[in-house]
C-alpha cells in the first residue's frame, strides 16, 4: 500500500515533467524558421547597428545579417558636410593625415569584409567623410555584389581644393538601377560615360563640377540611357548647355544651375518637368527650347528670363516646321514665376514670357508668382488664350502698376471657373488702406479702369464661379476688384475673402463691410461671400 510520502513524491515528479515540457515547447524559435525573405523585411525596419549586434544570437541570426540586402547607414551619426573653419583648418588636416593610415576599418568597411561573397546587395546607402580610394572600394564592393539601388553623398577626409571623380565602376554595372550622387565630383568625359548606363532607371546627380566640359549636348541621350525614367540635376558649377533627349525619361528635375545658358528638351515620354533657380541672367543669348508632347506637370520657379523661349509639340517637330514660334505645349498643371532685373525688361526679354506663357495655352491649372505679372504689365505682347484654364493662382504684391498685368491673364481666361488671389504682404505697405466709401458706389479711377475692361473680359465674366483672395486687408486695389467682380460676374457663385490675423480694430471695421456687402442692391449674382 503507497504512504503518503510516495504519493506525494510521485505527484511532484509528474509536475516536474509537465513543466519541462512546457518549457521545451516555449523555447522553441519560431521566428528564425521563418524564410529569409521574411526575415529580411522585418530587420529592414530596424537601424543598421541593431541587426548587426543581433548577429551574435545563433549562426543563423548571422548568416542573416550577413546576407542582409537593404544596407542603410544613414542612420549612424551624420557627417557635417561643411568643411572645417579657418580656425581649425590645419589642426584638422593634420590629426587626419596621420591617422588615416593607423585608423581601424570604419563599420561599412567591417559590413563589407564579412559579407557573403554570393550574397547581392539591393541597397546601398550611405553618408561619411572618405578618401577618393576608400569610396572607390566601397562602390566596387558594392558592384561586386550586384548592387540595385546606390545612393551616396561623401566629402574628403581632409581638407582640399580637390574633388572626387566620378566612379566609373558603376557605368558599365548591369545591376545597377538608381544612382543617386552627391558630392563635389567630376565627371568623366562624355566618350567613357555614353553607351555605359544600359540598365540604370533613376540618376540624381548633387555638387558636379563642369568647369572643364560645360557642353553636355551628347550625354543624356537614349544610346546612353536608354531605360532612364527618373533624372535629378542639382548644382552642376560650371554648367552653360545641356540637351536631354532620353525618350523613356518620365520625370525630370534641375535646379540651381546659375551658369546655364541653353536647354535643349526632347523627350517623348516626358510628364513631370521642373527648373528652378536656373540660368544666367546676364547672358545676352540664353534660350530654352521644350518638346514634350505628353508633359503633365511643369514647375517654373525663380528661373531667370531668356532672351528665347521655344515649345514644340509632337506634330510640328514630325513635319520640320520652323520653330521660330512658340506652339501649344500640352501642360495638365503649371506653376510659373521668373526672375528677371529691373534694369533688363528689354524687348526680347518681354517676347520670351510672351512665348513661355502661349507655350502653356493647354495648361488646365496655371499658378504664376508676382515677378511674372509685374512682367505681363509691362508687356504689349499678345497672349494666346488659355481656352481649357480652369484655375488661375496668382501670387501678387496688388499695387496699381499690377492691375494691367492681371487684366490681361484675365482676358487670356475666358473660360477660367476658379480665381485665387495671394496678395504677398510685403507689398501692403505700397496700398492704400480702405476708407468707408470703397463699398458705395462712389467711382475711383481705377475703378473706372475696370469697367472700361468689361467688353474684352466678357467671357471670362461668363465663367468665373469662385474668387478665393488671401490676404485680403480691405485696401484699395482689392476691394475695387472684388467689387467688380460681384457687380459683373454672371457666374459668381461664391467669393471668400481670407484675411490672416486681425486685431479688435480690425474686427469692427471688416464686420462693417460685410454688412455692406451683404446688402449690395447691384450685384448681378446672387454670390455668397464669406470672410475667413
Amino acid at each position: 500500500m503507497e504512504t503518503r510520502s510516495t504519493k506525494r513524491k510521485k505527484i511532484a515528479h509528474r509536475n516536474q515533467t509537465t513543466a519541462k515540457g512546457a518549457n521545451k515547447k516555449r523555447a522553441i524559435d519560431r521566428i528564425s524558421d521563418l524564410p529569409d525573405a521574411i526575415l529580411h523585411r522585418i530587420l529592414f525596419l530596424l537601424p543598421i547597428k541593431c541587426i548587426a549586434q543581433m548577429s551574435v544570437l545563433s549562426k543563423r541570426w548571422r548568416f542573416l545579417w550577413t546576407t542582409f540586402p537593404d544596407l542603410d547607414f544613414t542612420t549612424i551619426s551624420p557627417f557635417t558636410i561643411s568643411p572645417p573653419t579657418t580656425k581649425n583648418r590645419y589642426k584638422f588636416s593634420t590629426v587626419n593625415r596621420h591617422s588615416a593610415s593607423s585608423r581601424k576599418p570604419d563599420f561599412i568597411t567591417q559590413v563589407f569584409s564579412i559579407r557573403e561573397k554570393n550574397s547581392d546587395i539591393r541597397v546601398l546607402c550611405f553618408r561619411a567623410r572618405l578618401s577618393f580610394s576608400r569610396l572607390n572600394n566601397l562602390i566596387r564592393s558594392a558592384i561586386r555584389h550586384n548592387v540595385k539601388e546606390l545612393d551616396v553623398e561623401v566629402a574628403t577626409e581632409v581638407v582640399t581644393d580637390d574633388y572626387f571623380n566620378f566612379p566609373r565602376c558603376v557605368i558599365g554595372s548591369q545591376s545597377l538601377k538608381v544612382l543617386k550622387l552627391k558630392s563635389g565630383f567630376r565627371l568623366p568625359p562624355s566618350s567613357i560615360m555614353r553607351d555605359g548606363f544600359q540598365s540604370l532607371q533613376t540618376l540624381s546627380l548633387s555638387l558636379v563640377i563642369l568647369y572643364n566640359q560645360p557642353f553636355l549636348s551628347d550625354l543624356f541621350s537614349e544610346s546612353s540611357f536608354p531605360l532612364l525614367k527618373n533624372l535629378h540635376l542639382d548644382m552642376c558649377f560650371g554648367l552653360k548647355y545641356l540637351r536631354v533627349g532620353c525618350k523613356a525619361l518620365e520625370d525630370f528635375s534641375l535646379q540651381k544651375c546659375f551658369q546655364l545658358q541653353g536647354l535643349d528638351i526632347s523627350c517623348a515620354k516626358l510628364e513631370n518637368l521642373k527648373v528652378a533657380s536656373c540660368f544666367d541672367a546676364y547672358s545676352e543669348k540664353s534660350w530654352v527650347r521644350i518638346s514634350a508632347p505628353k508633359l503633365q506637370n511643369l514647375v517654373w520657379h525663380y528661373n531667370a528670363v531668356t532672351d528665347m523661349s521655344m515649345f514644340e509639340d509632337h506634330y510640328h517637330q514630325n513635319h520640320h516646321q520652323s520653330s521660330s514660334n512658340s506652339f501649344s505645349l500640352f501642360c495638365g498643371d503649371a506653376s510659373v514665376g521668373f526672375f528677371i532685373l529691373n534694369e533688363d525688361v528689354s524687348i526680347g526679354k518681354l517676347q520670351s514670357v510672351n512665348n513661355f506663357l502661349s507655350g502653356l495655352s493647354h495648361a488646365r491649372s496655371l499658378t504664376l508668382e508676382s515677378q511674372t505679372i509685374e512682367v505681363l504689365s509691362n508687356n504689349k505682347f499678345f497672349i494666346q488664350p488659355f481656352y481649357s484654364l480652369k484655375s488661375l493662382e496668382l501670387h501678387t504684391g496688388f499695387n496699381k502698376s499690377n492691375v494691367q498685368g492681371l487684366a490681361c491673364l484675365f482676358r487670356s481666361s475666358p473660360t477660367l471657373h476658379t480665381l485665387i488671389l495671394k496678395i504677398i504682404n510685403d507689398f501692403q505697405i505700397e496700398r492704400k488702406q480702405w476708407n468707408r466709401d470703397l463699398w458705395d458706389m462712389t467711382s475711383t479711377e481705377e475703378e473706372q479702369y475696370w469697367e472700361s475692361q468689361i467688353p474684352s473680359l466678357k467671357p471670362f465674366l461668363q465663367h468665373l464661379k469662385v474668387v478665393k483672395i488671401h490676404g485680403f486687408l480691405d485696401c484699395e486695389n482689392e476691394v475695387t476688384l472684388a467689387k467688380f467682380l460681384l457687380k459683373h460676374g454672371k457666374a459668381l457663385e461664391e467669393m471668400q475673402l481670407c484675411a490672416g490675423q486681425v486685431n479688435a480694430r480690425d474686427t469692427l471695421r471688416r464686420q462693417k463691410i460685410r454688412s455692406q456687402m451683404m446688402g449690395f442692391s447691384w450685384a448681378s449674382s446672387n454670390a455668397k461671400v464669406a470672410f475667413q
